[in-house]
């Protein structure tokens, strides 16, 4: 998954990325709203955490913009302004949730996870399949009850695909949501990665399909 800070302060966004990559997320940071603005035009991402307190336009301004092109990114805000009148601007303009500074991670990667599940219509912090099990909150997998050892780019892969099955997520999908800005990954890492999912998910009958010039999905667990 992919998360977009757009925070002005270099040590707040510096702690948000080091704290959410630990989480397991990809993070990118813009420091303006206008930076985040134009890559929101042209990039995926999965949820954007919005300090209101920008330089120039405002992040208020920034979910309103979102909001207006029919955007429905899930948006949590991040801002030092915590009273209620400005909790209930910001959720009136567009925003998901709102949580004030100073704040504690344990919390804020819990109320993304809640948002992220919410955006996908995905009801549990468990996502099952068959004899494979992935718990969010905890990011664990097991296999017939058994841990499943997984990097963590197999895990946002696999998570994927889970969310999106029976539907197909596409490989710049999956490249969008692993790589950020400061890494560099090929779609021909994206075809070992899912390769290496594939030995390891083979007795359990999970099979990822390739989608031919598209991407890969996992089809409905039999019934």
């Amino acid at each position: 998954m992919r998360i977009l800070v757009v925070e002005d302060d270099v040590l707040m966004a510096n702690g948000l990325k080091q704290g959410l990559a630990r989480a397991g997320y990809t993070v990118d940071v813009a420091p303006s709203a206008e930076t985040a603005e134009a890559s929101l035009l042209t990039e995926e991402f999965d949820l954007a955490v919005v300090d209101i307190g920008l330089p120039k336009a405002d992040g208020l301004t920034l979910i309103r913009q979102l909001r207006s092109r029919g955007n429905r990114l899930p948006v949590l805000v991040l801002s030092a302004r915590g009273t209620l009148e400005d909790t209930v601007s910001g959720l009136d303009i567009g925003a998901d949730d709102y949580m004030a500074k100073p704040f504690r991670l344990p919390e804020l990667t819990a109320r993304i996870r809640a948002l992220i599940r919410r955006s996908r219509s995905v009801a549990s912090a468990c996502l099952a399949h068959g004899r494979l099990i992935l718990n969010i909150n905890s990011h664990a997998a097991t296999l017939d009850g058994q841990p499943l050892e997984l990097t963590n780019r197999e895990w946002a892969i696999l998570e994927a695909l889970l969310i999106a099955s029976p539907d197909v997520v596409s490989k710049h999908r999956l490249l969008q949501s692993l790589a950020g800005w400061d890494k560099d990954i090929t779609p021909n890492a994206i075809e070992v990665h899912v390769s290496r999912l594939r030995a390891k998910l083979s007795a359990a009958c999970v099979e990822i399909r390739t989608v031919r010039g598209i991407g890969y999905r996992i089809d409905a667990p039999a019934t």
